[in-house]
């Protein structure tokens, strides 16, 4: 009876648990392990994805129904690590992950970046996709891995999706290609890039690079294409093996009218199209446009208008897209009247505020950031304690986008994954250009106090005049643009490449292509592509007019400030370094950190210590130079090795009969025996030395069980000839 149990038992478990798997593998022989079946099986969709010893598990569940009212795609992307992953306990208080972390916000931005646009416009219904690290290995990066994870868990659903994406990291390292590296291969790349794309074309670009040229950069991205079309064969495979994947679920979350969408544009078109082409501010289109729309509304009886109210706003929004779109297409002509490759008006400004180390103001047309720079000491890094990564940043940004920068009063609800993500951009852009050698802790912050289209670009370009202007002595400048790409869905020969575009361009377009660099090459982009099929021709001439517009807008800034300032501001702190024995680290700090807190407070100083090569570091900020030289003259007292042979400049302590006590630093003295004094025999010490006077002594000798100093003055004065 027990064995017909056991039997059964087995053949159940086979029968619930019914494993399917499907294996990727790279170039050089590693695997990307996908598999279904075993866990979470009550999501729409789950998947576990392996590479090494990394495990990720992606969880996709789609409402039945949209909302009432809804007409976007209410879409959550959730991305965690789990410290159990690394062998490691979460820190803080209640040993447990709460909020997520930047780096975990920017991986959500990049898989919701590249999944979002592949779902059908018409599909409404909340999706909640859930991605978490549970076991992780130092040489696999699990952000490449992640949306490759969430799009086979929604491949394998009946959730509607235009997909399979998926995305990879591609860097080159030594002159190759790799795809997927370790972190410690990547520390030595010269471009870092995350490539999103379906097997047909490209949507999603990330990265930062070391001044690479446009060729270069497209080279990479075709590159990960082509791992990218393994990888989505791969979830077609893995799909094909479940039954639930297809047919996908039936909807219907929009109710047309499609006469009453031609009513519309037939009574507004022309005049919205009027209206694009004088070529008017913000704020006075948005209210021409409000009154086109008016002006229809009143044309209709209350109950319809009221009927109506929803797919009135629907398709008014689609004629001034259209209308926009087609002006660009068919007169080169933009909502603010410029050409398509016309950069905005551009203003700057440095030295803006009288107290930050640094400020700039750069403003580009209805655009404008104000950004500060303040220079610290190492214990003002950006510590970061990660699953993925510990370490510190020494430089780092902040992005601030109040809402009255758009004319909006809407709740503070703290920083938001757009901040993050634009902050993270405009710092990729910056930090290669800060050298090696600066002994500074750098922290910008850029306050948008205008924003009508590519805030994030000119936070970079504020963001290198607020350095020169800080005196931060930066390897180039770096400027930033903002590329648009308006296309003819019927003709794909018929396109416009819009530089410097406006919010309105970004939102009606089919293209935000972000690109930083210097004057000799690209040092970070942004690309999130919403039209299938964007050829590399576009591509390319994207990216060689957006060279154009940086070296535009460079030259306004090198105008403004040619390069950093010689010397840093009076009140910006001065930072002096200094090399002390490991032993005496200790005698530094003292008990409890006592000494090196009482000696900040008596010199108005920062002092940080720490141990480099076998040896202590000193580092001392500060802003008054007496008192930083104060600093340095207890710290080298406490630190002072007596070394024999060495000459030193004492002070008279104490005499005594049988010599003298000599001090070489505030708390050593030594011994200098009346022999020692002088060549001549010297009866009393007092004819010849005085307490408090300052006399140069050689330390002879150190006594290797006491540690008793031996000093001699008469070595270092010259012997008389011997009387013949």
């Amino acid at each position: 009876m027990k064995a017909i149990w056991i039997a059964f038992s087995i053949l159940y478990t086979k029968t619930m648990i019914k494993e399917e798997k499907e294996i990727i593998k790279l170039e050089d022989g590693r695997e990307i392990i996908l598999t279904t079946g075993k866990l979470a099986k009550q999501a729409h969709g789950s998947v576990e994805v392996r590479m090494g010893n990394t495990h990720l598990l992606a969880t996709v569940v789609s409402n039945k129904d949209a909302k009432e009212g809804v007409d976007f795609l209410p879409l959550t992307v959730d991305y965690r690590e789990k410290f159990a992953a690394d062998g490691r306990f979460p820190g803080g208080f209640l040993k447990r992950e709460a909020r997520p972390t930047d780096q975990e916000i920017l991986v959500m931005r990049l898989v919701d970046r590249i999944l979002r646009p592949m779902f059908p416009s018409d599909y409404h219904a909340e999706v909640q996709i859930m991605i978490s690290l549970n076991s992780h290995d130092e040489n696999v990066k699990p952000d490449a891995l992640a949306a490759l994870a969430a799009s086979t868990a929604i491949a394998i659903s009946d959730i509607p999706f235009n997909g399979p994406i998926s995305e990879v990291r591609v860097a080159r390292i030594n002159g190759n290609y790799v795809i997927n590296p370790s972190s410690e291969d990547l520390n030595s790349a010269d471009i870092d890039l995350m490539v999103g794309a379906s097997a047909d074309s490209v949507a999603m670009v990330e990265g930062e690079m070391d001044e690479v040229s446009e060729n270069e950069m497209i080279e990479a991205i075709k590159t990960a294409h082509e791992a990218i079309k393994v990888q989505c064969q791969a979830q077609l495979n893995l799909a094909s093996k479940i039954s639930k994947s297809s047919p996908k679920r039936e909807y219907c979350h929009e109710t047309h009218d499609e006469e009453l969408r031609k009513k519309i544009k037939e009574a507004t078109y022309d005049k919205v199209y009027e209206v694009a082409k004088q070529g008017l501010s913000k704020e006075e289109r948005s209210e021409k446009f409000r009154a086109v729309k008016e002006e229809y509304i009143s044309t209709l009886t209350e109950e319809e208008a009221t009927e109506n109210a929803y797919l009135i706003g629907v398709y008014y929004h689609d004629v001034e897209k259209e209308a926009v779109r087609n002006l660009v297409l068919n007169e080169g002509k933009r909502l603010d009247g410029r050409k398509t490759d016309e950069i905005r008006p551009i203003w700057c400004e440095i030295d803006y505020l009288v107290s930050p180390h640094g400020s700039a103001v750069f403003t580009r047309g209805e655009t404008q950031s104000l950004t500060t720079v303040t220079l610290g000491s190492s214990t003002d890094v950006n510590r970061l304690d990660g699953v993925t990564y510990q370490g510190h940043e020494d430089f780092y940004l902040h992005y601030n986008f109040p809402p009255f920068s758009t004319g909006e009063a809407r709740m503070l609800r703290g920083t938001s994954r757009r901040e993050i993500g634009h902050g993270n951009l405009a710092q990729r852009a910056l930090k290669k250009m800060i050298p090696d050698d600066n002994p500074y802790t750098v922290r910008i912050v850029s306050d948008i106090l205008e924003s009508n289209g590519s805030s994030s670009m000119a936070t970079v370009c504020a963001g290198t005049l607020a350095l020169m202007d800080a005196g931060v002595k930066i390897k180039k400048p770096v400027s930033g643009i903002a590329m648009g790409l308006i296309s003819d869905y019927n003709d794909n020969s018929k396109f416009a490449v819009l530089s410097d575009i406006l919010g309105d361009e970004d939102h009606l377009g089919d293209m935000d292509f972000k690109v930083t660099g210097t004057e000799d090459g690209i040092t970070a982009c942004q690309m999130d592509i919403k039209i299938q099929g964007l050829s590399y021709d576009i591509l390319e001439k994207a990216l060689m007019q957006a060279k154009d517009g940086r070296l535009h807008i460079l030259k306004h800034i090198t105008d403004t400030i040619s390069e950093p300032r010689v010397q840093l501001k009076d009140h910006t702190p001065k930072i002096i370094k200094l090399e002390v024995p490991k032993s005496t680290i200790g005698g530094i700090i003292g008990p409890g950190g006592k000494i090196i807190q009482e000696m900040q407070a008596s010199t108005e100083t920062v002092i940080s210590i720490e141990e480099v090569d076998e040896k202590g570091v000193v580092e001392i900020l500060g802003t008054n130079q007496e008192k930083i030289d104060l600093a340095i003259e207890k710290i080298r007292s406490i630190a002072f090795v007596p070394e024999k042979g060495k000459t030193y400049k004492g002070k008279v302590k104490s005499i005594m009969p049988y010599g003298a006590f000599v001090g070489i630093s505030s708390n050593t003295d030594g011994l200098l025996h009346v022999s020692e004094i002088s060549w001549e025999r010297v009866e009393n010490v007092e004819d010849v030395l005085k307490e408090g006077q300052e006399i140069e002594v050689k330390l002879i000798d150190i006594d290797e069980r006491s540690g008793k100093l031996k000093l001699s003055r008469k070595v270092l004065l010259p012997k008389p000839e011997k009387k013949k």
